[in-house]
């Protein structure tokens, strides 16, 4: 039992101090074959495709809602210890820390039907996407920095206990229909196949210390946590020192070996006139269900306890946090009996909403004749996108403006402004080249913060290649 009470222990404190993925500059962004991805009715513009395996399409967003790093290791004058104590106490219990990262193990399309005019295309691929969300657990950090000697009456939220952390491997399969000259629709099957999944999303309880009698202190907890697992046992208790084993181990679950389950994307594309254009997609309806290599920790009920010592000291000088929690964990060996089960759960993948309105300007003129070339279409676009997805506290959006352009047959670039969780001055910057069947992308967010990283609350970096054929100029 110590070691699933360590256990316990040790997921609530890496989730304390670790540390959705909004695509704004790929959606629309159609001479990019892998923005069918975020669109499954976005009409590509090619007869075939090949992405380059593992580099067509890598992407990875770090964000946190509240602080920076700069916010810590400034130099400013001001020690660790008052940034660290300033940075608890500014920041709620619905800041959060985020990271996600995704990258294609292969991907392909090609466009089919009947006739001369293709009017379908089918795309397909297989990615590999780490997302994880760690909310601030505030009266927990509150509690662990001041102790609880200090803070008689004080009655501490448990429920602060907020976090999901999850690698898993999508094998898909989409389809884009054009049903008439205004409107397009598509579809996108997932099989999901999940590598490891920690949860703690539905925790509440509280903890408060009060004066008893003869001096005694007198602590009151109310406890409902939980911590649900999968994937993870098996390779922590194995005593396996051959790293290639657990790779192999970690492989299979990749390729359908894991706990699996089944989501769909739809998306509609409406062009309302010449130059306006409507759209929109839902991402990841989805579910897994978690049957395998499963272990989930509870620790619930009512106690009250007295004694003449804080159960949460101070942190002390020259303490490591490693040697504080370990006297926390000594603390509560002797306190709190952690259940552990193995029984099934079901996680729902994060709902992700896009919705955009575009308005194309700009008729090639042809230096010859001086007259509109209607071949090449409009080479200016601004539009604006709305984007939401689901998260366990609460949804989160963001709101782009965009400009795009085809500067000349083969280099296509996108500029946007962004507001979300993590700024209000999110400028980023989108460039798509064709050499050939040869197509490079490369779209980054955030470029202001690009003299100072340390100061953004938010980064993010996608790029690819793929080969491109029958491609519409």
């Amino acid at each position: 039992m110590r070691y699933k009470r360590l256990a316990f222990v040790l997921i609530i404190i890496t989730f304390g101090f670790v540390g959705a993925q909004n695509k704004q500059l790929l959606f629309g962004f159609n001479d990019i074959p892998q923005s069918a991805l975020i669109n499954p009715s976005t009409t590509l513009k090619n007869d075939l495709f090949v992405g380059l395996p593992l580099l067509s399409h890598v992407h990875a967003t770090v964000g946190s809602s509240g602080a920076s790093a700069y916010d810590l290791f400034a130099d400013d004058g001001r020690d660790f210890s008052s940034k660290l104590q300033s940075l608890i106490f500014r920041l709620d219990s619905n800041d959060f820390f985020m990271f996600n990262q995704q990258f294609d193990i292969f991907s392909g399309g090609f466009s089919y039907g009947k006739g001369i005019e293709k009017d379908r295309y089918l795309s397909f691929g297989m990615y590999l996407e780490t997302d994880a969300i760690v909310y601030h657990p505030k009266d927990y950090a509150v509690l662990a920095y001041q102790g609880n000697a200090d803070n008689i009456d004080r009655i501490f939220d448990l429920s602060d206990l907020n976090a999901s952390g999850e690698v898993v491997s999508v094998l898909h399969i989409g389809t884009t229909k054009k049903i008439n000259n205004k409107l397009t629709i598509g579809a996108r099957g997932k099989i999901y196949s999940s590598v490891f999944n920690v949860n703690s999303t539905k925790n509440s309880g509280s903890f408060v210390t009060r004066e008893g009698q003869n001096n005694f202190l007198e602590h009151t907890f109310n406890l409902d946590l939980s911590v649900r697992t999968s994937g993870i046992k098996s390779l922590a208790e194995d005593n396996n020192t051959d790293f290639s084993k657990d790779i192999k181990t970690i492989r299979k679950r990749m390729l359908f070996g894991g706990n699996l389950g089944l989501g769909i994307d739809v998306g509609f594309t409406y062009q309302a006139t010449d130059q306006l254009m409507f759209e929109g997609s839902l991402q990841d309806f989805g579910f897994i269900r978690h049957k395998k290599d499963i272990e989930s920790y509870t620790l619930k009920g009512n106690y009250t306890f007295e004694g003449i010592n804080p159960l949460f000291p101070e942190v002390g000088n020259g303490q490591t946090a490693e040697e504080y929690w370990d006297e926390i964990a000594d603390n509560f060996e002797d306190l709190f009996e952690v259940d552990s089960a193995a029984n099934k759960y079901t996680t729902w993948r994060p709902l992700k909403l896009n919705g955009a309105l575009r308005y194309a300007f700009g008729k090639k003129q042809n230096k010859d004749c001086d007259c509109l070339n209607d071949d090449v279409g409009y080479i200016n676009e601004v539009g604006a996108q709305l984007y939401a997805v689901n998260r366990p506290k609460r949804p989160q959006f963001a709101l782009t403006a965009y400009y795009y352009r085809r500067v000349f047959n083969g280099f296509r670039v996108k500029a946007t402004y962004t507001v979300d969780s993590f700024s209000y001055k999110n400028i980023g910057l989108g460039v798509s080249t064709h050499f050939g069947p040869v197509n490079l992308y490369v779209l980054a967010d955030n470029l202001l913060e690009y003299q100072n990283l340390a100061k953004a609350q938010s980064a993010s970096l996608q790029l690819g290649l793929n080969f491109v054929f029958g491609r519409n100029k």
